[in-house]
């Protein structure tokens, strides 16, 4: 049997891989190390509040995207739906947008990994340790799409228990189950100066907060993508849609007010919350209150195995982006090539090749390279969530407009077309407002770092639209077909799962 078929992903993904898909792809760094600086920058109050409103925009663009995804789980996701609804050349530039969002993050995380194994290590090159694991994460991603999902289940499993644990020590702490005084909600009310908790900072800090939260919360559209390789999705995505939410709500916000209860926004432990410094992680903070002397080589292993599992769905989701837009004409056709498991695989080393830049710490250094990674693919995930909203708000209205029923569809959101709009909304002000303090002190390179990320989606829209003559779709011509046979292989199929829809 050949080792290269084109155009034949393969059905490996379950329940049980899509929900962990699905919420580890919102446990990370953000949670972990960011929710102590949010903190100590809007108070208690100010970051329960953007989290939550974070986690409520989230939810509203996961049932957009499951919407989509539960009626037509093909390869390209988001991408696929903005070049059937709203236009081919910008279909293609949400595609290329989103490859390199989590190519780079994929190097970002090398770089992570590479810094948190110097906590133990730290007479080892991190170049050694960002080529160790790209090894590992390449070898787990070059198996199977079964291999991926499995690694990611066990990854995304340790970081919800670790937060479980959290909660519950919290808890104990909070009305003094451990044997030591009762902390209660003394630091709801503490002021410092002018401040006074719960809400510091004012509206400002809020809204900065608002824009971390949403950096954080990336990465829960992968299951749009993981839609094509899942396991009867008609069933699989809304469930994995419908759990998105709570965990979102236990996870985030239940941490979010444990930390604020237990920790003072003036602790100034609270400042240290960056990669380089786990032992001011707000988890390290709690673990230690509560006895855990080992609590910094603790919260360590976590936050690694949180960085590790953020690396091991980048490759997996930049690599099927670009296999997408290769069937679709939007990228070299030599990229649509699987092997005998399924696996597109040399959209898996196009995107690894990428991820190994990760080596250039070693002559630019640690932490810029690390700040110029996680600034391009935070700003660029932005970029996907308007692309999902906009495609959303176009599918609904085709739908209607070629005559189909609300009742017809498969999966329903709840909120359209508000949810859609919020998103929007939310979106374009994170392109071009998170980053205002450039022109504060303007500097050209700075300018390229935080901003240069527009007019290159910009050019590829209108490089795409020159050279292939693209026009807005119209509603009654969106396609809302099945593709053919010969984009998954048969045997692996759920029943049901590859129908075509009737006029």
């Amino acid at each position: 049997m050949s080792t290269e078929r084109k155009s034949r992903l393969q059905r490996g993904i379950g329940q049980r891989q899509l929900s962990m898909i699905a919420i580890g792809g919102a446990i990370g760094t953000g949670l972990f190390l960011a929710s102590g600086n949010a903190i100590h920058d809007a108070g208690p109050g100010g970051a329960l509040l953007a989290y939550g409103l974070m986690g409520l925009v989230v939810y509203c663009m996961m049932t957009s995207l499951g919407e989509m995804a539960t009626q037509l789980p093909i390869p390209g996701g988001f991408q696929a739906f903005a070049s059937r609804f709203i236009d081919p050349a910008l279909g293609a530039a949400f595609g290329w947008n989103y490859w390199f969002s989590w190519a780079i993050t994929l190097a970002a995380e090398f770089v992570a990994a590479a810094i948190i194994m110097q906590y133990w290590f730290p007479n080892v090159p991190g170049s050694l340790w960002a080529g160790i694991f790209f090894i590992f994460l390449m070898a787990l991603n070059l198996l199977s799409a079964k291999a991926f999902s499995e690694a990611e289940f066990w990854f995304a499993g340790i970081k919800v228990i670790a937060v479980l644990v959290f909660l519950f020590v919290g808890v104990l702490l909070i009305f003094g189950l451990t044997g030591d005084p009762a902390v209660g909600f003394g630091h709801w009310t503490e002021r410092s100066g002018s401040e006074q908790a719960p809400f510091v900072g004012g509206f400002g800090a809020i809204l900065g907060v608002f824009l971390v939260a949403g950096f954080s919360f990336q990465g829960t559209e992968g299951v749009g993508l993981a839609a094509a390789e899942a396991h009867d999705p008609a069933k699989t995505i809304p469930k994995a849609i419908r759990s998105v939410f709570w965990r979102i709500l236990i996870f985030y916000i239940g941490a979010i007010f444990v930390i604020g209860t237990l920790v003072p926004f003036t602790d100034p432990n609270l400042l240290g919350g960056s990669v380089e410094d786990v032992s001011m992680s707000p988890f390290t903070i709690v673990f230690m209150r509560a006895g855990f002397q080992s609590a910094a080589s603790i919260v360590n292993a976590i936050i690694l195995t949180a960085v590790l599992s953020c690396g091991n769905s980048s490759l997996y989701m930049a690599s099927r982006m670009i296999y997408a837009m290769s069937l679709n004409r939007q990228a070299p056709r030599c990229f649509d090539k699987v092997n005998r498991r399924g696996v597109p695989y040399l959209a898996v080393w196009i995107t690894g090749a990428v991820g190994a830049l990760a080596c250039l710490t070693t002559f630019v250094g640690v932490d810029r390279i690390y700040e110029i990674f996680y600034n391009a693919s935070g700003q660029t995930g932005f970029i996907i969530w308007l692309g999902i909203a906009m495609a959303h708000y176009r599918f609904r209205r085709a739908w209607i407009a070629q005559g189909r029923t609300l009742n017809d569809l498969k999966y329903r959101s709840k909120f359209y077309p508000v949810g859609p709009f919020l998103a929007m909304a939310l979106s374009l002000l994170v392109i071009f407002g998170a980053n205002y303090f450039v022109f504060l002190d303007f500097n050209w390179p700075d300018l390229f770092i935080y901003y240069g990320f527009f007019p290159a989606f910009m050019l590829i829209y209108l490089g795409f639209k020159f050279k292939r003559r693209t026009k807005l779709v119209r509603l009654t011509d969106c396609d809302f077909a099945m593709p053919g046979e010969g984009e998954f292989s048969g045997a692996h199929e759920a029943p049901g799962g590859n129908r075509k829809d009737k006029d």
